[in-house]
């Protein structure tokens, strides 16, 4: 029998993440129902390697699954084929990567896009709220490619001082996410990230250089490093030289 599902009151704690559900329970990685979306309560599970995730008609439902998904930003896999895309972009004064620009439209078109795998999305309306309400409070940021004054992709993601947690990416053109996370990943190498949480595996991420570690080791990390001084969050174009040397970014594209 597995063990019993906590069930949070809002002014319940969080249950030590190591209790939740292990591979031969019926959902590895689920940790706790109930609770609430406060911008209180989301800084305490972040903080402690928690996060929700749950679907309409069910309460809030909270994860820690081990092993954890994670990007060493200095593993970040470029292939030949995203490079010419970021030589492309960033030659071309029509696009440009943009910060916080426009976090509510991030959220909103990462909610129609579902995850890999998946039918329907996990970010319901209070959800978006939720994230509106963190962002506002400086924990949730966007990063947003743009082409032609219009927003055609991007990501959020979560930062606790140097402690990055990637939430949900979407694409309204080819590679548009894909640019938004390499701008993060350079963002993380410009300011000394070590990971970007990725929470659970999917092939796409694997492909980019993304790979599981245990919890405890992902749970010492975001302990150390969401004390540490908070970066700027703004994509200044210099950033890119960390993928695109100089060398390689005025190369022919041909």
């Amino acid at each position: 029998m597995p063990t019993p599902l906590p069930w949070l009151e809002p002014r319940d704690a969080f249950p030590d993440p190591e209790q939740a559900w292990g591979p031969k329970d019926p959902v590895p990685g689920l940790l706790a129902a109930g609770g609430a979306l406060d911008t209180a309560h989301l800084r305490t599970a972040y903080g402690r390697g928690i996060f929700p995730w749950f679907n309409e008609g069910q309460p809030i439902l909270w994860w820690s699954p081990d092993p954890r998904m994670v990007l060493p930003p200095a593993q970040f896999r470029l292939h030949q084929s995203l490079r010419r895309t970021l030589r492309k972009f960033r030659a071309d004064p029509r696009c440009a990567v943009r910060v916080d620009h426009d976090f509510g439209a991030v959220v909103r078109a990462c909610a129609s896009t579902p995850r890999e795998g998946q039918d329907g999305t996990w970010i319901l309306p209070r959800m978006v709220a939720a994230y509106e309400a963190f962002h506002a409070a400086g924990h949730a940021h966007s990063v947003e490619t743009w082409v032609d004054g219009q927003l055609v992709g991007g990501l959020y993601f979560i930062a606790l001082g140097r402690a990055v947690f990637g939430e949900s990416m979407f694409a309204h053109a080819t590679d548009a996410s894909k640019i938004a996370l390499s701008a993060l990943v350079c963002l993380c190498l410009r300011h000394g990230v070590e990971l970007i949480d990725c929470q659970q595996n999917t092939r796409h991420l694997a492909s980019l250089g993304a790979r599981e570690i245990p919890r405890a080791q992902f749970l010492r990390t975001i302990a150390r490093t969401q004390h540490a001084p908070s970066p700027g969050w703004a994509f200044d174009p210099v950033y890119w030289d960390a993928l695109l040397p100089p060398a390689q970014a005025m190369a022919p594209t041909a």
